[in-house]
């Protein structure tokens, strides 16, 4: 496998530099502040992260704010992510972060890990964002930037990281993380990459090489199929919880709110929501976390 790297770096930083999303998170160096963007930013698109981060900084501007906060404000703040168990779980990295860390975010990498909904890539964007350390977060844009660009066949997750580790530029990570996931975003298309406006379409490995089967195809193995939402259990949730942010709902409403007649589905449905603190009941009335008695 040959690599094209050193000629293709210079192309992708210049064109960054003009070009660049200047997103939210990317004016900040606040590990904070970073570490709230990366967790909405897991399974939420930029578009529709950006002003609703906005909002959750003003509300919870510092991971004290946070920590001190009850479960029912954090999930309340998060309306519009989905997703709410990483509203739960970004609460308790904060508690976490005060409790172990004396209020500073860390920087090592074990230390990150261990925070709840805290895995490797989170950890690496912190590392290069925040931390200014030669790290290389590796979502599903950047791996199918450095197959096909970078090493022009077909990688491992393992060794799309590794590549991606060794392009990193030294002391520059995170102008050329974030170069490299706006390459992506916007060009490097999982289906029909744009190739003819690419900026380094010249110095890009599967092109030199004739641009034959798609390398990208089995960067991150099989895809799992995506199943219909509207009547999918996350489905339910979201309603169960949206309802939950505008108050209580007792358990004779739970059928009409969840929008679920069979009992033994709702049932199962609701006991997941408590087991992943997303509810708790108080007698029959079923709430957000700490709501119940807040003025």
């Amino acid at each position: 496998m040959s690599t094209s790297g050193p000629h293709l770096q210079p192309l992708l930083l210049d064109w960054y530099r003009t070009e660049g999303r200047m997103l939210a998170w990317r004016r900040t160096r606040d590990p904070y502040r970073i570490l709230v963007s990366e967790v909405m930013l897991q399974q939420t698109q930029a578009a529709r992260v950006e002003p609703l981060y906005e909002a959750f900084v003003r509300r919870f501007p510092t991971v004290d704010a946070l920590a001190a906060a009850s479960a029912a404000e954090v999930v309340t703040a998060w309306r519009g992510l989905g997703y709410n168990r990483r509203a739960v779980n970004l609460r308790r990295a904060a508690e976490a972060v005060v409790q172990r860390h004396g209020g500073a975010v860390p920087s090592d990498f074990q230390a990150l890990v261990a925070l709840p909904g805290v895995g490797g890539y989170t950890a690496r964007a912190l590392r290069a964002f925040a931390f200014g350390q030669d790290a290389a977060p590796v979502d599903t844009n950047v791996a199918r930037v450095v197959a096909r660009a970078v090493a022009g066949a077909p990688l491992t997750r393992r060794d799309a990281q590794s590549l991606a580790d060794r392009m990193v530029p030294p002391g520059r990570a995170a102008v050329w993380s974030h170069a490299v996931m706006d390459l992506g975003a916007g060009h490097c298309l999982a289906r029909s990459p744009r190739c003819a406006t690419c900026p380094v379409a010249a110095a890009c490995a599967w092109r030199r090489a004739g641009a034959g089967p798609d390398p990208a195809a089995r960067v991150a193995g099989r895809a799992r199929v995506q199943g219909r939402f509207a009547g999918s259990d996350r489905f339910h949730r979201g309603r169960v919880v949206d309802a939950l942010r505008a108050g209580p709902v007792g358990s004779a409403d739970l059928p009409t709110v969840a929008g679920l007649a069979d009992p033994g589905r709702l049932a199962a449905l609701v006991a997941g929501l408590v087991a992943d603190g997303l509810a708790e009941w108080c007698g029959d009335t079923l709430s957000l976390p700490g709501a119940v008695g807040e003025v």
